[in-house]
């Protein structure tokens, strides 16, 4: 099935997506990759209050390419980064922020697809390569926090439309299309070495 939708996602508009769903999302995404979601959780442990509201959302694991203009930021090339690298946070960043969509390439672990089964999340994959085509959606940069962390580690807040095709790998119903495909090879894998 192919969806469209708007962020905030509910926690019924994940529940609705299987794996190997095509999703399309309009609306604002974050970007996250590894320092961003280590201080995401360093902040919630001390009790103190994040720069930006995660309930509903999408992040994007992504370090863009950026310019600025004048005092506006524009996004040159977003191709999505290792999700593995975030698979340490994961599962307390879905459970504490009500993050909806995780949005990467290479899949990730059982930690992160129990997150989203309790919690009603998905990890949506977006083409390795395609930075320019994922760029191409993205209407503008609403603004970025913690760019002492570096321009690809910053959280960047970005109004997208039509932001993919993104295929949903991991489901809130504990589907998960990595481990069906090694599954399959290993069985494959066993009658050959028969």
């Amino acid at each position: 099935m192919e969806y469209k939708f708007k962020t905030p996602l509910s926690e019924s508009d994940a529940r609705t997506l299987r794996i190997n769903d095509i999703v399309y999302l309009t609306g604002t995404i974050y970007t996250a990759r590894d320092q961003a979601h280590k201080r995401i959780l360093e902040i919630i442990s001390r009790g103190d209050i994040l720069p930006i509201d995660f309930r509903g959302m999408a992040i994007y694991h992504c370090g863009p390419i950026v310019k600025k203009i004048n005092d506006e930021w524009i996004v040159v090339a977003a191709g999505p980064t290792t999700s593995t690298r975030m698979e340490l946070y994961e599962y307390d960043v879905i459970r504490t922020l009500g993050v909806r969509m995780v949005i990467g390439k290479g899949g990730m672990g059982l930690r992160t697809a129990e997150a989203c089964k309790a919690y009603g999340a998905v990890y949506a994959e977006f083409t390795g390569g395609a930075a320019v085509l994922a760029a191409q959606s993205i209407r503008r940069v609403k603004g970025v926090e913690w760019l002492d962390l570096g321009v690809p580690e910053a959280l960047w807040i970005l109004e997208v439309e039509n932001f993919g095709p993104l295929t949903v790998v991991i489901d809130s119903y504990g589907a998960n299309i990595h481990e069906n495909v090694n599954k399959k090879a290993y069985e494959k894998m066993s009658s050959i070495l028969k």
